[in-house]
């Protein structure tokens, strides 16, 4: 029966007219539609797609409640293994995930869960009250807001420990205030009443303050009384190509760029934070970092082109971002590999000069190795260029902590549950990993908390 109803669509805005906003381009679905979806779920007994979540939800507990119209039941089962519902129902990569292992997909299309995880946190309870916290609970130190940071002061403040967050930036989110567009992931609404849910468990966080520079982790245990710590500082550092012309005006990291019109509003008239989008804009990389940052210039008036050295088929970016992006108008240039940025007499970037490329051999990712076609350089205009290779760890946090081994891409070294080379110190997410996603960066910091608690109970 529930095979042969229909995946209900989802509502979005017209592509003509959110290609000049900032708001939310999925309007995600209403009751009617979530009940009707949720009622799709085959109840599998050994359910593939519980499994393929990196955080463990019990999805199809969740969506049974849903079917029944019971919102506050749902959430709570949702609410026993992920801290971020609302954030991950919208950002997740689900295709590949636990859409990815639905069984309903073998034969038809899998159970929406994503749309359905953001319409229980969309439509639940808010907290009314703030969680106390054991007098003389252990003190633990969580490094970072982001999602890694979040879910393991989430899951350690369930557990009664005294947790405090500590963020570099003005506000909290990490990656999610500063790297996810307005117009995936609504920071004033969505984003804050996850976070505030966060601070009701009784967790507490303190901005403006850079582990490293304004305290160190040292001080933090030796000082100030924090039985142990948890490093999920990301990977901000990004990573450019070295090609002649990096270093002129109008060339930007997809980080720089995007947290100047996330955090710093620069896409507000009303801010002080413009940011030069330019009339011509190529975005370099064909991750989901490489669609926000054309999709955002794009909105901010720039004919936008991205600009990639595989074929569509290996874009790593998710189908539906790509799907929105060329709804939206912004032009792909496959099998093209920049070698040049090009500048005018007063340094501003006026062009990229490129190659042609062609597919080799597979490389140790799995993906064929693109090659130069000798002789194909070409010119392709530009007022701006944004460099969205991928990230690495910022190693402010290895250079000032004795007793930390680092990997050989430059992250923190940490075993499957997150327990660093010094005792006491854990890590997860993307300060370990390199660039991940949201999902997993919180399953590490599940898998931290865990460890964090059995170490102190330990001692």
């Amino acid at each position: 029966m529930a095979a042969r109803i229909p995946r209900v669509p989802v509502r979005e805005q017209d592509p003509k007219v959110r290609a000049h906003n900032f708001e939310e381009v999925c309007y995600g679905y209403d009751l009617a539609e979530a009940t009707t979806e949720a009622s799709r779920c085959l109840h599998c007994k050994n359910p593939r797609c519980v499994a393929a979540c990196p955080v463990g939800v019990d999805i199809p507990e969740f969506i049974a409640h849903l079917a029944a119209g019971d919102i506050k039941g749902a959430a709570g089962v949702i609410a026993r293994d992920s801290s971020l519902p609302a954030v991950c129902g919208r950002v997740c990569p689900q295709e590949s995930q636990c859409e990815g292992s639905c069984i309903l997909g073998v034969k038809s299309e899998p159970v929406a869960i994503g749309k359905l995880e953001r319409f229980v946190a969309d439509n639940s309870p808010v907290s009314e009250s703030v969680q106390e916290i054991p007098e003389g609970a252990a003190k633990v130190a969580v490094i970072g807001s982001g999602p890694a940071g979040l879910a393991c002061a989430s899951d350690l403040a369930k557990k009664g420990y005294d947790v405090t967050i500590f963020e570099a930036l003005h506000k909290a989110g990490g990656v999610l205030e500063y790297g996810i567009p307005e117009f995936r992931l609504p920071k004033d609404t969505v984003l804050k009443r996850e976070i505030d849910e966060v601070k009701a468990l009784g967790v507490k966080i303190e901005t403006d303050v850079v582990v490293g520079r304004t305290v160190t982790i040292d001080s933090l245990m030796d000082e100030e009384g924090f039985k142990a710590v948890f490093v999920g500082t990301g990977a901000g550092l990004p990573r450019f190509m070295g090609i002649p012309g990096e270093n002129l005006n109008g060339v930007f990291s997809a980080n720089e760029f995007l947290t100047r019109n996330n955090l710093m509003k620069a896409f507000r008239e009303d801010y002080l934070t413009p940011i030069h989008a330019g009339r011509k804009c190529c975005v370099i990389g064909g991750g989901n970092v490489a669609m926000d940052a054309a999709r955002t210039a794009l909105r901010l008036g720039a004919d936008t082109t991205i600009v990639y050295r595989r074929t569509e088929v290996e874009l790593p970016a998710r189908k539906e971002e790509v799907h929105h992006a060329k709804e939206e108008g912004i032009e792909f240039r496959m099998l093209t590999n920049p070698v040049e940025i090009i500048g005018d007499e007063k340094g501003w970037v006026k062009a990229i000069r490129c190659i042609r490329m062609e597919l080799g051999e597979p490389d140790a990712s799995g993906r064929r190795s693109p090659v130069p076609v000798p002789g194909s350089e070409f010119e392709v205009p530009a007022e701006t260029v944004i460099m969205a290779l991928g990230t690495s760890p910022n190693p402010l946090i290895l250079n000032t902590t004795d007793g930390l081994q680092s990997t050989r891409r430059g992250g923190i070294e940490a075993d499957e549950t997150g327990k660093t080379s010094r005792e006491g110190v854990f890590a997860g997410g993307d300060a370990v990993t390199g660039a991940a996603t949201v999902i997993l960066a919180m399953g590490a910091g599940r898998k931290a908390a865990a460890a964090i608690d059995e170490y102190l109970k330990s001692r």
